[in-house]
């Protein structure tokens, strides 16, 4: 299988996509596990598995996402399901959570992800917190059953709704989301392979702020005073929804991803508000 591999690598290396992916796509084709396929590369293909390696590939060179030909990706230590469709959880997101379990939080903390997709963050959160009470909502279908699905799979105990931002909730200790945060004018330049994912998941008006700001402003009403928001944004607009919340008292400050990039908002409802 050594051949065939080096053949994977050099198309995908012609097209510009990494290298690294045809150890993916063959150890799909064989129904190997990496760790397996490394150990019987020296040697042949199993029967029909030479073929499927390269159908796979050219699915691939069409741009369509790795991770849906998988149909699983790892996020924060979890295996989760994706589909087409549904926004595939990326690394800044990992980040999100990290900066999540930071916070000082109640014992028993009330969660909501708002916009939860994949269901991604509630699960990671519910996993790394299990005496919190954690909600999440989703305004599409297929992203709530693949939510649902993820949660039962993993054996996890997170409260879905179907609801668009916060779904009315209150009482909140944390709100945490990865809402659509691209301007529309980003849909010209955008990788052929957000064209799979769904585009209410990644587009959010000119500025990219479409829902990210009626979501700060539900925010004042569903977190307990002294509650915290927690955002990932892009680099372009989160400075300036930091600075929008700023000037309504909130305690506000932008955190950075991996790459030196400004990423995540971080806020605190002032605690001297009253509720309601």
């Amino acid at each position: 299988m050594i051949r065939l591999l080096r053949a994977l690598q050099g198309r995908l290396k012609e097209a510009g996509l990494p290298e690294g992916e045809a150890l993916d796509l063959l150890a799909l084709a064989t129904g190997l596990s990496r760790k397996d396929l490394l150990l019987k590369l020296p040697e042949p293909p199993p029967p029909g598995a030479e073929e499927r390696a390269w159908a796979l590939l050219e699915r691939r060179l069409s741009r369509y996402p790795l991770q849906y030909l998988l149909g699983e990706v790892e996020f924060f230590g979890l295996p989760l399901k994706v589909e087409e469709g549904v926004l595939i959880p990326r690394p800044e997101t990992e980040g999100l959570v990290a900066l999540a379990l930071t916070l000082p939080l109640p014992p028993r903390p009330r969660i909501l992800d708002v916009g939860t997709g994949t269901g991604a963050i509630a699960l990671a959160l519910k996993r790394h917190l299990p005496g919190a009470e954690v909600f999440a909502t989703e305004v599409d279908e297929k992203a709530l059953a693949l939510a649902r699905e993820n949660a039962r799979r993993l054996g996890l105990l997170v409260h879905f709704r179907k609801a668009p931002l916060t779904g009315g909730l209150t009482g909140l200790d944390l709100l945490v989301a990865n809402p659509p945060y691209l301007p529309e004018a980003y849909r010209e330049e955008a990788p052929p392979e957000l064209r799979y994912e769904n585009p209410l998941a990644l587009y959010a008006g000119e500025e990219g702020l479409a829902v990210a700001w009626p979501l700060a402003l539900e925010a004042e009403r569903a977190l307990r005073p002294g509650g915290f928001l927690l955002l990932e944004l892009a680099p372009e607009n989160v400075g300036k929804l930091a600075e929008a919340l700023r000037e309504r008292g909130w305690r506000v400050e932008v955190l950075r991803d991996l790459a030196g990039r400004d990423r995540y908002l971080r806020a605190r409802r002032p605690p001297q508000e009253a509720e309601g």
